[in-house]
């Protein structure tokens, strides 16, 4: 395999976009791209700590392969003057209440708060941080549930489709509840004896591997941690999650809930795109532990950068604008279609969409509203799945092609997820996948952020690797705002370091592939190589 070779300026410099007025830029005339060399040594593992903060680390320097964030700052953007960006965050809710968040948020200026009263008359009543289109909705069933139960949103063989996953899902229920409680018995047991062996109740992988003992007991729970920690979450937190599918099968063997109308209690209909009089501006949602998801999401992109607490975001002047449209079971498309919307008619400049699904009944009414983002020149960022799947041959949604090959604008990039060590595990195990359809990889594995009521944890998924690219991108927005949402797509896209190795896929080490065929560029987003790009394109 050869060595890449250096991405010189003048390459950057070969492009020629229009549409950005004359600037006062940089020249960065010393200043090469960052590329991955062929061989590189690992220094040592990242301790918890450095875990934290890894997605902003450079391959270069750290050996980690972050977004070389942290150097984009202190090289290109030390002392540089930018523009507040709005970042549209469609989720599960968002705590707007946490310590690290609440210096950035979105305030409505044309709203008076708590007046009852639709000021700026955009149809939603005193909406001041964003609107929450689920009401007290946590809970919904998935979408080819809903399908089975009304086959009148869907042709023959969508139907079809639906009901052979629904029916293999009953069926398998009962293996996949026994495998689950065999797993949360295991994770119990080992967890109390790597307690008991280090004296701690929390402890870290690299703690759990200095454990020496003879006995057979320690040695597997030895193993079993070990193989638990590669998951990228707390082992508390995977417990927890654990727990949480085995009372979901659990529910789905002896209560069948298709008849549960979980959207009654919000008074719309879910098929008529017209009626938008639904829901409230609780942006947090009813349960503010439901609005995890969310929050975290708005923290990778903008937790307040180096005042001690928490991590740190990747933009550094931006506001966060909640849009509430994504519950626990599958989104529903007019949902998804009027969260869009509203974030754009509130200027958003980027909206992160960390969400997806297999079945889409009114997928025309997302496309329709993508299409305005890109009238409105907003860029989308959405995370690519994490079934582990190609998803140039399986349905993830929403999408930006009708045929999976031709886009329908220029302005949604999908984004798969990272792992932080760099070599053949650099694919996170669970990241869908797609030569066409999947744009670049990001940071999606042990990223640490905002969690509601002032906490922090480690998360993984494509869902947090796509907040991570947000950020880049409301970054490159904040210091080049006139340059298009395409355009920035596009830097994003071809300024990524280019990854020429061959890769584990799906954690199957059976299953190596060159990484250049997991995506449309083979490249890993770089908000160093980013901004260069972007200053050089802002010239033209």
């Amino acid at each position: 395999m050869n060595t890449i070779k250096s991405i010189s300026l003048s390459l950057f410099s070969a492009l020629v976009l229009a549409g950005c007025g004359a600037q006062k830029l940089p020249n960065y005339k010393s200043v090469t791209a960052i590329t991955a060399p062929e061989n590189i040594t690992k220094k040592k593992a990242l301790t918890e700590d450095q875990l934290k903060y890894w997605n902003q680390y450079d391959l270069i320097k750290d050996t980690v392969p972050g977004m070389s964030v942290n150097r984009a700052y202190a090289e290109l953007l030390k002392n540089r003057k930018s523009q507040k960006v709005i970042v549209g965050i469609v989720d599960s809710g968002v705590d707007i209440e946490h310590e690290d968040l609440k210096s950035v948020l979105w305030t409505n200026p044309k709203e008076i708060p708590g007046n009852g009263i639709d000021d700026d008359k955009n149809g939603y009543v005193d909406d001041i941080h964003g609107w929450n289109f689920l009401g007290d909705i946590t809970k919904e069933h998935l979408e080819y549930e809903r399908i089975i139960k009304d086959k009148s949103l869907v042709d023959e063989a969508t139907y079809l489709e639906a009901k052979k996953i629904y029916d293999k899902k009953i069926s398998d229920a009962q293996a996949e509840k026994n495998y689950l409680a065999t797993l949360i018995d295991q994770t119990v047991k080992a967890d109390a004896n790597i307690q008991k062996q280090l004296g701690k109740e929390v402890y870290t992988l690299e703690e759990v591997k200095t454990i020496d003992s003879k006995d057979t007991l320690v040695q597997k729970s030895k193993m079993i941690m070990e193989r638990l920690f590669s998951y990228g979450m707390p082992i508390a937190d995977l417990k927890t999650e654990i727990q949480k599918e085995l009372d979901a099968k659990d529910e789905l063997l002896n209560k069948n809930d298709l008849d549960t109308d979980y959207r009654k209690v919000l008074g719309d209909n879910p098929n008529d795109i017209t009626n938008t009089n639904y829901g409230n501006n609780n942006v947090i949602g009813p349960d503010k532990n439901e609005a995890l998801h969310g929050t975290h999401v708005a923290g990778i992109v903008a937790q307040a950068r180096n005042n001690n607490i928490g991590g740190n975001g990747i933009a550094n002047n931006v506001e966060i604008l909640t849009a509430r449209a994504v519950p626990d079971g599958d989104e529903y498309d007019k949902d998804i279609a009027l969260a869009i919307r509203y974030a754009v008619d509130n200027g958003a400049k980027v909206i992160n969409g960390s969400f997806g699904k297999s079945f889409s009944p009114h997928k025309n009414w997302v496309f329709d509203a993508i299409k305005y983002a890109a009238e409105k020149d907003v860029l989308i960022v959405h995370a690519a799945g994490n079934d582990a799947k190609n998803i140039d041959f399986y349905d993830n949604f929403p999408n930006d092609s009708e045929d999976k090959k031709t886009e329908i604008s220029d302005n949604l990039i999908t984004v798969g997820a990272l792992n932080f060590e760099y070599g053949k595990n650099i694919v996170a195990r669970f990241s869908n996948i797609g030569k066409i359809n999947v744009d670049v990889f990001a940071p999606g594995v042990k990223i640490y952020a905002t969690t509601p009521e002032n906490t922090y944890k480690f998360l993984q998924g494509t869902s947090m690797a796509a907040p991570n690219v947000a950020g880049v991108a409301a970054l490159i927005r904040s210091y080049y705002p006139k340059l298009t949402a395409s355009q920035v797509k596009h830097i994003l896209m071809d300024s990524g370091v280019v990854i020429s190795k061959d890769v584990v896929v799906g954690g199957n080490p059976q299953d190596i592939r060159p990484f250049n065929e997991l995506s449309k560029t083979g490249r890993i987003v770089n908000a160093y190589n980013a901004i260069l790009m972007a200053n050089q394109m802002a010239k033209k």
